[in-house]
């Protein structure tokens, strides 16, 4: 097949693909989509029937098509917005070439040559927006999970209904975790979830949402460059929240009857292991969850005098069981099977490229590959700003990149 060629190639054409199609347009540079399937496909297929967006619809516009619906405090279903992402495809005209594989990846002079399943392509910027939550994550000490266990990730689970008999063990109390504790205690059936460090946080503090305070009090657009410890701030866990009312923290949980655990510390033999450091992780999420708040209420009493605003107020505490069972043993018949909520990692097998430090994190700064000219990064958490990985980060971020690729294709054409 012969060598085509296009300025800029971005792989991806999901929410943040689309995004950046938009910031290439609007600055003239050409540029081609590529994607394995229909844009927003793993919001069809890799997501449990159930799941509705943490953010609520006012905070999901995309670019140049802010939320125009009826329901702006509602919660969207995760199929709705594939479906709206297919719409945005359509109204920014996006250059997407659906059903294409990128098999590798090797720099040539002035750019990439991308191998694919229609045919070798040459391009001076390459833009990987394939996402954060590409592969979900089974940790090592999967491989110890005695056979009669089934196991599976949230990418796996459809419904409660499709789960084999016996208490459900999720492994993870994240934002995923703490909704399938949820929907699976109140179908019935027994959950045993084992939390490690997390992030509490409430649906809706004095009358607003909670993405409402975060924007105001400026938390949301934090830069990446301005924060001590970012790769801890990358790896923060996703809060417990829920698409739409109702808590999932752990203190709703446990009055559904979830058990709680300890953190999963290993799986010896027969019997899985748990940390007996469970009070001090919920004390830590309350602690950290204080004074978020009392930064909220700063802020109201600074900037919204005369609001009509409830008094503030402040969740009790979690309180765990004062005896957590710190082992269970997995060959007994109690436990029938596991899910791993344990998070996402990128896709980016077909990335051939050094992307990686001697650590094995992405190297880049701000979503620039560190030591690749040309190459980009995409829709990962705290990319340049702390809404980095949510719909509303799409366009500022990728308006940032389009910028940098714009100067760089000039100053390589003056060169």
């Amino acid at each position: 097949m012969s060598l085509r060629r296009t300025s800029t190639v971005v792989v991806g054409a999901g929410a943040y693909g689309l995004g950046m199609s938009h910031a290439l347009s609007d600055l003239g540079i050409d540029h081609l989509l590529l994607e394995r399937g229909p844009s927003g496909d793993a919001w069809r297929s890799r997501r449990w029937q159930s799941l509705r967006l943490l953010t609520p619809n006012w905070a999901n516009g995309l670019p140049g098509a802010p939320y125009a619906g009826p329901d702006p405090d509602g919660f969207m279903a995760a199929a709705a917005f594939a479906d709206s992402l297919d719409s945005y495809r359509h109204r920014i005209a996006a250059p997407v070439q659906s059903g294409i594989y990128v098999t590798g990846v090797e720099q040539r002079a002035g750019g990439f040559e991308l191998a694919t399943t229609r045919g070798p392509i040459h391009c001076r910027s390459l833009v990987a927006a394939t996402g954060a939550c590409g592969t979900a994550i089974r940790p090592p000490l999967a491989d110890a999970l005695p056979e009669s266990v089934t196991q599976l990730t949230p990418a796996d689970y459809s419904a409660p209904s499709d789960l084999p008999a016996g208490t459900v063990l999720i492994v993870g109390a994240s934002a995923s975790g703490v909704q399938l504790a949820r929907e699976i205690q109140s179908s019935g059936r027994q959950v045993v979830l084992a939390v490690g460090r997390h992030i509490r946080l409430p649906r809706r503090y004095r009358d607003r949402d909670i993405y409402w305070w975060l924007d105001a009090v400026g938390a949301m657009d934090e830069r990446f460059d301005r924060v001590e410890d970012l790769h801890r701030a990358r790896r923060a866990p996703s809060p417990q929240l829920s698409g739409g009312p109702g808590a999932v923290d752990l203190t709703a949980l446990r009055a559904l009857g979830v058990e709680l655990v300890g953190r999963l510390m290993e799986i010896r033999g027969r019997h899985a292991l748990f940390s007996g450091g469970l009070t001090h992780q919920c004390a830590a999420a309350d602690a950290k969850l204080t004074l978020l708040l009392s930064r909220f209420d700063d802020h109201a009493a600074r900037d919204m005098a005369g609001s009509d605003l409830p008094e503030p107020l402040r969740l009790p505490p979690v309180l765990p069981p004062q005896t957590p069972r710190l082992e269970i043993d997995l060959e007994a018949g109690e436990i029938g099977s596991v899910i791993w909520a344990t998070g996402y990692r990128p896709a980016l097998d077909w990335l051939t490229l050094p992307v990686a430090d001697r650590r094995g994190r992405l190297a880049h700064t701000g979503g620039v590959v560190d030591g690749v000219p040309g190459l980009y990064l995409l829709g990962l958490p705290f990319l340049r700003r702390r809404r980095s990985g949510l719909i509303s980060g799409i366009g500022p971020d990728c308006a940032d990149l389009a910028n940098h690729i714009a100067t760089r294709l000039a100053a390589s054409r003056a060169a």
